[in-house]
């Protein structure tokens, strides 16, 4: 039998491409593997008859949109995770279930090798052969994108050259990575981080700055998962897709930001992420309400811990194994429901209702019925400050 690469399919031109390259210059079959995480485009038939028209002795498509979402998306939206306190983790979120279903398709069909289609600038290479690493530590990995200096002009030359099914014409002015958590866009004229992005870039969101009427929507979440919208049962993925067409209607989501890569450049990106940034937005308002202080204030640091390894590629490394373990026991009491407003690019919180809530209406009201003993604050202000107290008597000198 021959030897077997596994190649990350996406029905473009640079991976229909690669199988082809792959087999000549290695000898080896090709097995294409496409994942649906709600990127819309093509129809997975239809991206699985083009990987066997390219070459591939097999192609596997999976639907992982349900998977996506209760598995990656949810542990990120517990978490509040948002790299640099912004980014929703889009791309970052997807990658580690593709490796996980590339390795799978690896030991299902007996591949050794596993390609990729990722530049040597970004983050996914790091993702994609990180996660490989720490799943299948003995597959090897090919990336022709990065190690043979192929360009979209040696790719179109290439399909043309081979009569390949694709079209090698259309290009678009951006390079766009989207799936159900949000869209990523980069390059083109955003390259310059003086000028400003315009209307076309978009997908996810209207403009925000057009006149409409706001949109207010109740979430309900249990143990920190969201179970309906308007009193209405969801799945987590119903969740995400319902509050991505209501919020991008507002224009909810909508980032654009200069970004430190793990390579160590800057990049500048705009991002739409209207379901993902509406439900963070409310389940961080649900926790202000169901939280202990102290557990709230160290699961913000938690958070941004977890944003960053997620980020870097450290899906499957111990310490984000660790940190799911906290964050997962945290969510035992975030439950509830929030009232927000869609309307002109924000999501803003305007009720909060939970049976779990800390929140006790008689001792944070300064009217009738206070219970609150204000008595007890002279002795207590007096005791928390008396070392800072000591200490300036020390360093005045007197």
């Amino acid at each position: 039998m021959s030897e077997r690469v596994v190649l990350a399919y996406s029905g473009g031109l640079d991976t229909s491409v690669a199988i082809g390259w792959i087999a000549e210059e290695t000898g080896a079959e090709v097995v294409a593997v496409a994942v649906d995480v709600g990127q819309g485009g093509e129809d997975l038939e239809e991206v699985r008859k083009r990987a066997l028209d390219c070459g591939a002795v097999e192609a596997v498509v999976a639907d992982a949109r349900d998977e996506y979402a209760e598995q990656y998306c949810l542990p990120a939206l517990q978490t509040n995770a948002l790299y640099m306190d912004r980014y929703p983790l889009v791309s970052a979120l997807s990658r580690p279930l593709i490796v996980k279903h590339l390795t799978d398709a690896a030991a299902q069909t007996g591949a050794t090798t596993v390609s990729h289609g990722c530049t040597g600038k970004g983050n996914d290479q790091v993702r994609f052969e990180v996660g490989i690493g720490a799943l299948a530590p003995d597959l090897k990995v090919i990336a022709p994108v990065r190690d043979f200096a192929w360009t979209r002009e040696k790719a179109i030359a290439w399909a043309e050259d081979r009569d390949l099914p694709i079209d090698v014409n259309k290009k678009s002015p951006y390079s766009i990575d989207q799936n159900v958590w949000g869209r990523a866009v980069e390059t083109g004229f955003l390259e310059d981080i003086w000028n400003a992005p315009i209307e076309d870039v978009y997908s996810y969101t209207q403009d925000p700055s057009q006149p409409r009427d706001p949109d207010e929507v109740v979430i309900t979440f249990d143990k920190g998962v969201p179970v309906a919208i308007d009193g209405e049962t969801v799945t987590v993925l119903q969740a995400i897709q319902q509050l991505n067409q209501r919020a991008g209607n507002q224009g909810v989501g909508r980032l654009d930001m200069v970004e430190d890569r793990l390579v160590g450049i800057k990049s500048r990106e705009v991002y739409e992420a209207p379901g993902a940034l509406a439900l963070i937005t409310a389940h961080q308002e649900l926790e202000d309400v169901t939280l202990e202080r102290d557990l709230a204030r160290f699961k913000r640091t938690v958070a941004q811990r977890w944003g960053e390894l997620v980020y870097d590629g450290l899906w499957f490394s111990p310490l984000k194994n660790a940190l799911d373990s906290f964050v997962a026991d945290s969510q035992q009491h975030v439950s509830g429901e929030i009232r927000m407003t869609l309307h002109g690019g924000r999501a803003v919180v305007n009720g909060r209702r939970s049976d779990a809530s800390l929140y006790d209406f008689n001792l944070a009201t300064y009217d009738e019925g206070d219970t609150f003993d204000q008595g007890l604050a002279k002795g207590f202000v007096q005791l928390w400050g008396l070392p800072s107290k000591i200490a300036a008597k020390r360093d005045l000198g007197s």
